[in-house]
């Protein structure tokens, strides 16, 4: 950097140096925009009421819910949504609180128990093994823009298994996938998460309904 003094005795910038005093204020403000904090993301669970199930005879057996693998497509915690065909995106400040196999497992296990079908129902973390195991994975949970409206898709395919059996043949009672696509009342993430909700309380009910009357038919058998 070069100084020229005045007559006076005070100094003045030379030429060059006004040139870089605008890239030292650039400087400046990223350093300061460095210390801002970040924007808010809202996160957004699903949440409803247990399916109401029919009053029946409760089995004798206890029940296993194993944690819920995801589609590697949907193996996160942001709200996917579809604008077209062959082509995914995500919310910039929205989330789900928690990865989607982990809401399907909790929501379902309090589900099987609110029902009360089976002698005990236990879900990860639990220590009780059950004799009947519920295995699965979410493979589909998202929005989609169509031309008749915004809607949101759940997918899930779940496995029933008879572990009182040896061979793995005999052990698999049923393997079966379910569906539902849920229209959303506003194209934003609440919507999204309202209709999820909604889309989650009806496979909860049709799956329950399923492992009851196949675990309650093997069981019979067994007694035979």
């Amino acid at each position: 950097m070069r100084i020229a003094a005045t007559p006076s005795g005070e100094t003045l910038f030379s030429t060059s140096t006004w040139k870089i005093i605008p890239a030292l204020l650039c400087l400046a403000s990223f350093l300061l925009a460095c210390g801002q904090r970040p924007p808010l993301i809202r996160q957004y669970v699903i949440e409803y009421s247990p399916p109401v199930t029919p009053a029946l005879p409760r089995i004798d057996e206890t029940l296993e819910i194993e944690e819920f693998d995801v589609a590697q497509a949907f193996n996160t915690t942001a709200m996917v949504y579809r604008p077209s065909p062959l082509e995914s995106a995500t919310y910039h400040y929205s989330s789900w609180r928690v990865n989607p196999g982990y809401m399907v497992t909790d929501y379902l296990a309090r589900d099987f128990r609110q029902a009360g079908l089976f002698k005990a129902v236990f879900s990860r973390g639990s220590t009780g093994r059950g004799r009947f195991v519920l295995d699965g994975g979410v493979e589909e949970i998202q929005e989609l823009n169509e031309p008749d409206g915004w809607k949101a898709a759940l997918g899930l395919t779940v496995t029933l298994l008879d572990t009182d059996r040896v061979e793995t043949p005999e052990m698999v009672i049923f393997q079966r996938k379910y569906r539902t696509v849920r229209p959303m009342l506003a194209k934003t993430p609440q919507g999204l998460a309202e209709a999820m909700s909604g889309a989650m309380q009806q496979l909860s009910q049709e799956i329950i309904r399923d492992v009851y009357q196949a675990a309650k038919a093997r069981t019979a058998a067994g007694k035979k």
